[in-house]
């Protein structure tokens, strides 16, 4: 059992939940176009890449830009960084509001809601640099927690859109509480006193130069990218291949997104006490089944258990990889999780290309499910090859963290 006054005296419960509400709500807003899409399609019809793009587009904005928001973590710390990103969130929302009149100018909303996506680059050293190491897999988990703002977005977004008869008026509505977790993040979060030296530009040369960061970003890029993936397309996928109505269809994709996204400090807590490589591996393991299993396309009821079962282990495999990051590059955090953030969005952006280019070009998804569950497997061999180079070179460097080991209570 984790020691619980252990764990709250150890670091500082505010910023923690801070940076939990900053991504939780920042989260809400970058999967706005997901199930939005399938109604946008009335004003703007749509063919399956095209729909594909839509919701691709807040996903690679949002690994480009944590890049920049990792870059400003450490030169002005999380907290104001964070405060940025929630200023300039509001834009794409009062454009896609306002003024939004054609498909291309949505395209250009689109790439702006990852300002919302990148807050991951400020949110989780927030709260990683308050803990030690025996308690970053939960306190990674809990602000990483925030990725259950998909689940408003899926449930909300196109009842409200049908109520008042415009999807615009989504985007107003999100101006809500974006400024009120603005206002509470303000007077909430304190930057940890343990904040590493600002780093140049050099600095992450040095870091992409190191293998582990490749491993880390290709780990997360299946574990995030595929959450956040299906998390925008699913919808899109429940209304194309069941004719399921645009409410119907995000009913049936918050089911699935519930289990990735509750289930994500789960994934950092048993990591903490059975170490993150069994657990990613065995998290792989049940991605790379179920998504084979996902591409027989199976009736309605089987497909969302078998996705809810899915989401879940990709759910868990976020917890999992950051609870290993940390540990390896604990003082080069900001720079990590800015890069491997990036390499998440990247995967979330490949996958809905991936669906909707193969659903338009051979009339089904069996092909895309098929070569995401040969993606896990190829990361399952990767840590079968690496861990023992991981195990000596933790030791060698003093940072060895619970790679296998369980953590103490």
């Amino acid at each position: 059992m984790v020691n619980r006054d252990g764990f709250l005296k150890s670091g500082h419960t505010p910023s923690l939940l801070s940076a939990f509400l900053y991504f939780d709500t920042s989260f809400m807003i970058w999967v706005l176009l997901g199930p939005l899409a399938v109604v946008i399609m009335s004003d703007y019809p749509m063919d399956a890449a095209q729909k594909a793009n839509l919701v691709a587009l807040p996903v690679l904005g949002g690994s480009v830009l944590r890049l920049v928001l990792g870059y400003l973590t450490d030169v002005i710390g999380p907290k104001r960084t964070g405060q940025l990103g929630m200023l300039l969130t509001m834009v794409p929302l009062v454009w896609g509001w306002q003024f939004v009149d054609s498909l291309n100018e949505l395209y250009c909303v689109a790439l702006l809601l990852g300002i919302a996506g990148a807050s991951f680059a400020a949110a989780l050293p927030l709260a990683s640099r308050w803990y030690p190491p025996q308690y970053q897999g939960l306190a990674m988990g809990i602000a990483g927690a925030g990725n259950s703002g998909t689940v408003f977005t899926t449930l909300f977004a196109n009842r409200i859109a049908q109520h008042f008869g415009s999807w615009e008026l989504v985007f107003g509505l999100a101006l809500i509480p974006i400024v009120i977790v603005f206002l509470l993040f303000t007077f909430l979060a304190k930057d940890s006193p343990d904040q590493p030296s600002p780093r140049k530009l050099s600095d992450y040369g040095a870091v992409l130069a190191q293998r582990d960061t490749w491993l880390f970003c290709i780990l997360y890029g299946v574990t995030f990218g595929g959450f956040v993936g299906m998390s925008n397309y699913l919808t899109i996928f429940f209304n194309t291949q069941y004719g399921l109505s645009p409410v119907r269809a995000a009913d049936f994709t918050t089911i699935c997104v519930i289990a990735g996204s509750f289930f994500r400090p789960i994934g950092g807590w048993l990591a903490d006490r059975i170490g993150g490589v069994r657990m990613l591996t065995m998290l792989y393991g049940i991605v790379a089944i179920m998504m084979a299993a996902v591409s027989s396309l199976p009736s309605l009821g089987p497909m969302t258990g078998l996705l809810f079962v899915g989401m879940m282990a990709l759910g868990m495999g976020n917890g999992s990889v950051f609870q290993l990051v940390p540990q390896r590059f604990r003082k080069e955090i900001g720079m990590v999780t800015g890069i491997v953030g990036a390499a998440g969005g990247l995967g979330g952006y490949f996958l809905p290309k991936l669906l909707g280019s193969l659903k338009l070009s051979t009339g089904s998804y069996t092909p895309g499910f098929l070569i995401f569950s040969g993606v896990a497997l190829l990361c399952i061999a990767l840590i079968a090859v690496f861990q023992r180079s991981w195990k000596r070179s933790w030791i060698a460097g003093g940072g060895k963290a619970r790679a296998e080991q369980p953590a103490a209570s």
